[in-house]
């Protein structure tokens, strides 16, 4: 009968579709297999009566009529998705205890998130990563930050990887504070003889507080990248022994791109007329903004110089202090403290360096996708 109905007959057009899902409960021989096929056709047509689509099914879910626009504006594929494919992926968000504000997240995050396959073997995962979080905030943070854990498709296997950190010294819970910071972690891990021997010249101690940072940053980036940055840094007359030794004190120096280390060092050397060596010592003025923090401050010391009286004297290794203040602070000390009329004029000069511009910025275009994957 079965056979008959699928072999494309015509016989049953005149009658309802919920007439012939009947038709075949009363004569289909009652095999289990059958029954579960028709048991599920009907839970089917029955989840497909509750809601007209995808936007009706999220708002049921929970999901604000702010939350649908930020979600839409970042996937707008979904308001003509199939209302039961969404339904699979809530259902599973539900099981994890993620609510609507998680979601949003999530999909600004992966836009392609519902369009992604689950894994077969996702119970297996998602009980691998209860165990490795151990608590399941933790996990949910996990996923809003990586929802690729949910979804990988078999590219990458998170207990091998779990394991490869733990033999190169970096503990359990550190690893999950890694995690939970650099969510490519999982995802794009590797090493070789290459990058060991960058972390012996780095030097760090497994008991070390930075050496956890500077294994996964090593862990996730290419070795091409390193090469580069590292290169870029000598070009300043660092030697490679002082530049593995910055990245020890402070890792995140890796992740700054080649433009705004050259930026940054070229503005150190030329206007501020300060060694390169001291960037090993005060990391900050290679974080630091050029436009918004460095170029207005330095240059309204250099005025203040001018206008005031020899005790301002203030260019030199000491600059960095100020530097690193907070913008209230910084006028409350440099420019508010002076009389009212050099007030005004300090602040004025210090606005309009704020506000020029770098030439090209607006049409820079990113031509090359190179880099960290941050």
């Amino acid at each position: 009968m079965l056979r008959f109905l699928s072999s494309g007959s015509n016989i049953f057009q005149s009658f309802p579709h919920s007439a012939i899902i009947k038709a075949l409960r009363v004569f289909t021989s009652a095999t289990c297999s059958t029954i579960c096929l028709t048991q599920t056709k009907v839970e089917v047509e029955d989840d497909k009566s509750k809601w007209s689509d995808a936007t009706e099914l999220l708002s049921k879910w929970g999901c604000t009529d702010d939350d649908l626009v930020r979600i839409f504006s970042r996937c707008p594929s979904l308001r003509n998705a199939d209302p039961t494919l969404v339904q699979s992926k809530l259902s599973l968000l539900t099981d994890l205890g993620l609510r609507a504000s998680q979601l949003v997240k999530i999909v600004n995050c992966r836009p392609r998130f519902f369009r992604s396959r689950i894994n077969s073997s996702l119970e297996e995962r998602v009980e691998h990563l209860t165990s490795l979080f151990e608590s399941k905030e933790v996990l949910q943070k996990a996923i809003v930050r990586n929802p690729s854990l949910l979804l990988s498709e078999g590219r990458y296997n998170v207990k091998a990887t779990v394991e490869l950190y733990e033999k190169l010294g970096v503990k359990k819970g550190d690893l999950i504070q890694m995690l939970l910071l650099r969510p490519t972690v999982i995802s794009r891990t590797s090493f070789d003889a290459e990058k060991l021997e960058y972390l012996s010249k780095i030097g760090l101690t497994m008991d070390s507080k930075m050496y956890k940072y500077v294994v996964t940053l090593i862990g996730i980036s290419r070795v091409e990248t390193i090469r580069e940055k590292v290169a870029n840094l000598a070009k300043f007359g660092l030697s490679e022994e002082e530049i593995f030794g910055l990245v020890g004190k402070s890792p995140n120096v890796l992740t700054l791109s080649t433009d705004k280390v050259q930026r940054n060092m070229t503005f150190i050397l030329g206007t501020m007329k300060l060694d390169a060596k001291l960037v090993l010592k005060q990391p900050y003025l290679l974080y630091a903004n050029v436009d918004t923090v460095l170029k207005p401050r330095v240059r309204l010391a250099l005025k203040m110089q001018d206008m005031v009286d020899s005790k301002w004297q203030i260019m030199g290794p000491t600059i960095v202090s100020f530097l690193r203040m907070s913008e209230k602070r910084f006028l409350d000390l440099f420019v508010k403290c002076h009389g009212e009329d050099v007030a005004n004029e300090l602040m004025e000069f210090y606005k309009r360096t704020k506000e020029v511009k770098r030439l090209g910025v607006s049409s820079k275009k990113c031509s090359s996708k190179r880099g960290f994957p941050f």
